[in-house]
Parts: structure tokens; sequence; C-alpha cells
């Protein structure tokens, strides 16, 4: 965090993507940075929030996306300069705002950072929002290096106010987290009071006054337009006969590429960041320099069907390809060696790609396979297994509808506590149609986190058309999966933080919930009586499952458990433990000849969870030796 504020103008720092966006924000003097954390934008918004502590800069987690978007909205309304961040699907979210903002426009710099996610490292989509700034009309800037995040958000404000628009910079998980070098300007001063001045027939977005607030988005789209065609972010390297348009990550790829395969001086490349509106006229101008064009852009064909239209439309017969077999997929990111291979095939030059060695080939042998799982010690394990006892024991097959968060890795078995998902919230409106339709028996499970987001409206709505479901929340007092952001529910908090507790417990009763309990997971009789009870009820009902995250609460108060827990001689290996709990800690002995059960102390939190359903594990005395 000090690097981001410290150094001399020309000085250069190693940043993250994120880092740099960071500080180039604060290069155009941003005066409000406003974020919901998801990967791969998470760091924008943690590295704001430490930033905040020590100069005058307002920071907030908002609730959701869309809440973000609203109140860099309205700062930017007083002449501010705001920057939002959020993940691709955060923009799903605030898209209602967007479209219209788009029509009431900005006073003071606003940058949207919409943060994608080829390949679906951390996602449950892969969508492209390039589409997002078509479908807004807004100018949008696509860095391939964390040089560019700084300088295009730089230029993002300016150019903003420049257009009265919200600028989007658009990247991507490879930009986010790529450390390079970068060049530090001057940190501008934090600006004053901001003030708004009432302009309600330009500003509140009635049909008569939106009609012509379209009017100039439109003219505000044709000068943004004219400043794509001398943008320094557009620009053409090389003179050769062969044409590559690239954006984005791509653009190194391509520069490697080209290194490689030696084609230097024989193609010409027209890199892109300022990616719309695109530059018309230098587009047509390099289409006219050469003999035919390979689009290398990641997920969807957003520039190669631009630029096949532009060249249609100026009667320019040169070949253009980019998506197709043999060519390039809409699937995933790209690796370097297959915008190599690509190249090479459609330019005809020979190329031998190297021989990648496997795991095997180097260690002697495959890799384990080593699948996502909850922590060790998570209460979101404890929660899902009284749920599942409770179920079994009351011989009932439950469907569970879940959510966006760590706790998604119920999914997996022993588990198996997730049967479907579409998105943030989605889990308690889609628990009320699952058992609207079906009469089965049907849990929900949403976090903490996710339940303010995006849950409420659901829950009302549940409540109000009197569905029938056992909603779960997991409470484990943080915003776990993107790094310990703190959200309304959060009553520990990092340091410094002055976020107003808003109790969950008080916000379901408030919804209409008649039917509620509150439990600590890791209290396994209590959790197991509560969860049957719950289960067995009728109607919409909330179990609330409220323990901190382990690697929470260690870093909040510095405290660790004792991991003094051991498998005792008596067990029959009935492999319950496995069969039903699957705590990483838990494993048979490998290569001993006979089947052991063992706890690693090297893993194993001390929750004592497991010693109050099984009679074959117990604590470690005082200065006793372990028996494994």
């Amino acid at each position: 965090m000090s690097e981001i504020l410290s150094g001399q103008p020309g000085q250069r720092r190693l940043f993250l993507g994120n880092e740099a966006i960071v500080r180039g924000a604060l290069e155009a003097g941003v005066a409000l940075v406003s974020t919901y954390p998801g990967t791969p934008a998470s760091e924008i918004g943690d590295r704001s929030y430490e930033i905040s502590r020590r100069i005058p800069l307002y920071f907030e987690y908002s609730v959701n996306e869309k809440a973000a978007l609203e109140v860099a909205a309205g700062a930017a309304a007083t002449g501010w300069r705001t920057l939002c961040a959020m993940k691709h699907v955060g923009l799903n979210v605030a898209a209602d705002a967007l479209m219209t903002l788009a029509y009431v426009g900005t006073k003071g710099g606003m940058v949207i950072v919409s943060a994608d996610d080829p390949s679906l490292f951390s996602s449950q989509n892969e969508q492209d929002n390039r589409f997002y700034a078509r479908l807004a009309g807004l100018p949008m800037l696509e860095p391939a290096t964390p040089q560019e995040a700084k300088d295009m958000t730089l230029a993002g404000f300016a150019l903003s106010e420049e257009l009265g628009l919200p600028v989007m910079l658009r990247t991507t998980t490879r930009v986010n987290h790529t450390r390079g070098p970068v060049n530090l300007g001057e940190l501008a001063p934090r600006p004053g009071p901001g003030r708004f001045v009432k302009d309600p027939f330009r500003l509140v977005m009635v049909p008569a006054v939106a009609r012509q607030a379209h009017v100039r988005l439109l003219e505000a789209q044709a000068r943004a337009q004219a400043l794509a065609e001398t943008s320094p972010f557009n620009y053409t390297v090389g003179d050769g006969p062969w044409g590559v348009v690239a954006s984005g990550v791509s653009k190194n790829y391509v520069a490697d590429a080209l290194r490689d395969l030696g084609l230097n001086e024989k193609v010409t490349v027209l890199n892109l960041g300022f990616t719309h509106p695109l530059p018309e006229d230098l587009i047509a101008e390099f289409l006219g320099r050469v003999e035919r064009v390979l689009v290398v852009e990641e997920l969807e064909p957003y520039l190669e069907e631009a630029v096949k239209a532009m060249a249609q439309v100026r009667g320019l017969n040169v070949p253009i390809h980019g998506k197709g077999p043999n060519l390039f997929s809409r699937l995933y990111e790209y690796p370097p060696g297959l915008v190599r291979e690509v190249m090479a095939r459609y330019f005809e030059v020979p190329y031998q790609p190297p021989v990648a060695k496997q795991p095997e080939q180097v260690l002697g042998r495959p890799l384990p396979d080593r699948p996502p799982n909850l922590c060790p010690g998570c209460p979101h394990r404890a929660m899902y297994y009284a749920v599942k006892i409770a179920l079994k024991d009351i011989g009932v097959e439950g469907i569970f509808p879940t959510d966006i968060g760590c706790y998604t890795l119920g999914l997996l078995p022993p588990l198996s506590v997730a049967d479907y998902l579409i998105c943030m919230g989605s889990s308690i409106s889609t628990a009320a149609g699952i058992s609207r339709a079906t009469g089965q028996k049907v849990v929900a499970f949403i976090g903490d986190s996710t339940f303010f987001h995006a849950g409420l409206p659901g829950l009302a709505n549940a409540v109000h058309n009197r569905h029938d479901f056992l909603l779960v929340i997991l409470d484990n007092g943080t915003t776990a999966m993107t790094g310990s952001q703190p959200h309304p529910g959060v009553s520990m908090t990092p340091r410094g933080y002055e976020g107003v507790h808003v109790p969950i417990h008080r916000v379901v009763k408030a919804l209409g919930v008649e039917q509620l309990w509150k439990v600590h997971p890791l209290k396994y009789k209590e959790s197991l009586a509560a969860a049957k009870e719950a289960v067995s009820a009728s109607g919409v009902r909330v179990l609330i499952s409220q323990a901190p995250c382990h690697l929470y609460e260690t870093r909040i108060t510095g405290k660790k458990r004792q991991a003094r827990f051991q498998v005792t001689g008596e067990c029959g290996e009935c492999r319950h433990c496995l069969d039903y709990f699957g705590c990483p800690a838990m494993y048979v002995k490998p290569d001993s000849g006979v089947s052991q059960m063992l706890i690693d102390p090297d893993i194993c939190t001390g929750c004592a969870f497991c010693v109050q359903w099984c009679e074959c594990i117990r604590p470690v005395g005082k200065g006793e030796k372990r028996q494994d």
C-alpha cells in the first residue's frame, strides 16, 4: 500500500494491474472509490481502503455493485472524480443504473472498472463486457499491461470530463493480476467538498428529459469517435503486408509471437486500446495497407465483427478472420503458445511447437488431484454436516439451491449440498420455484455478504407469496471468498473500519419471517436439533448459522486454536468422518498395510466439532504423545 502512495514522478514501481489502476486514479485526483469485492477486481477496493485511512480519500465497500455505481455517480454529479470497480458479472447487477447514467452523464470524471474473467478462474460465466460499452454508448479503454492500466485510468478521468460521460475501463484477469513496472506521475491533491447544482430538466430522466438526453449521448459518441482516431492508445506497429488487429492482453501475446516466428518485418499490427467507439478512419487506413488480417482477441468476436463491417462499408475487399475452425476460439484465455500456433497457421509460416513436459516426466509421478475444498475448521462444513444428518435421520432427501461464495464448495463430495446455482442471491428465489413446482423438501444456502448483496428482495418475495423452504444463512462474519472484506452484517471488522453493524436476524424478522433459528454451527447438538426442527417445519423459515471464518478470525484477533485431537485405537474404520464430513485434516494413513484413520496436526485447527459426534476421536492430554 505504501508503494502506491510513495515515489517521485519518473520513478518506477512494480505494481499489480489493479494497483496500477489505483495509482492512476490517485494521480488523477480521485476523491471517491466504491466497490463490491469480486475477483479479479478485489485488490482495487482493498488498496483503496488502506489508502483511505492515510489520505482524505472517501472509500466504501458498497452492499452491491448497483449501489456502488450509484454512490459514485452521485458524487461525480457534484464535480468529484470517482472510480467504481467490480468484476464482470457485477456489471450485470449495476446495468440498470449504467444504462440511464449514460443519459444523465457526469460532471466530475468517472471511471467504471469492469474486470472480465476469461477461463472462469473465479466466476460463474465468461461474458464479454465490451458489449456493455456498446450497449450503453460509453467510451471504453482496454489496457494490456500495468503501465497501460495506470495511464488509461488517468486518461479516463480526463476523457470522462471532456465528454460528460462515465468511461469504462475494461480489464481481464491476466491484466489485473500481472505485476509489472509502472512509471510514476505526480499525485494530485484531493479536492474539497463538491457542489450539486440543480438542473432537473437535464438530470431527472422522465421520458421528456430522456429523449433529449439520448440526443446528447449520440452527439458525445461522435466526439468520442473523433478522439479515438488520434488517441495514443490506438496505433500501428510495423509496415508489413500482413495485418494483425489486437486489443488488451492479446497485444502482448502478438508481440511475443511476431518475435518468436520472425515475422516483425512481414506484419503490420494495429494495437487498439480505445475500443469504443472504434477509430474507423484509422482502421480503414490500416486495412488499405495489408493483404489479409487476423484479429486476435479473447472471448467474443467484438473487434472482428466491427472491422469486417467497416471493411464492407468502405468497399475494402480484404480477407479478415479471427474466430473459427483452426483459428481462435470464443472460449477461455489464450495461452501465448496458442497465439503463435494460430498466427503461424494463418500466415502459412513454418512453426514447430515445443513439446511441453508433463509433471510425471519432471517428477517421475503425476501430480495428485487437489480439488478446491472448504478450509479445515470452516463453520460452513459443520452446518452442512448437521443439515445432512438431520435430513438422513428424518428420512428425507433434500434439494439444495446454493449461492455465490466460498460455501459453494459444498458442491463436492462428501458434502454434496449444492444442486442449483445461477447468480448472487438466486438461491432464495430458485428455492421458491423448485419447492412450488415439486413439493420436495428444499433447503437453500446463502452467505452473509451475498444475503445483503442480493438476498433481501428474494426473501421478501418468498414471504409475500407464501413459499415453502428452509433458508440457511451461512454467516461467517466476512466476505470470505474475495479476501475478507466487510459488509453490513459484520460485527468483527478490520481496525479503523467505521461501518455500522446491521444484525442479520433483525433484517430477517423485519422481512416478515416468523420462524427463525440462530445457532453456532460448531456446537453440534445445538445445530443438529435446530436443523431437524427447521427442516421439518413448513413455510418460509430461516436458520442462521453464525460463527466466524477461522482464517478471518485469526487475522483479526491474532489467536489460533490448538490442534490437539487424535483418532483412538478403538476406531472401527466406519469411514463416517470421510463419507459424511470430509474435513481435510482427516485421512487414511497411506502405505501402512492396514487401514488407519489419522488427523493431520499440521492441518487441524482444533475446532473440536468432530469430537462431538465420534467417540473414537479425543483430545490429546497435556504432555501426552500423539499416537500417530
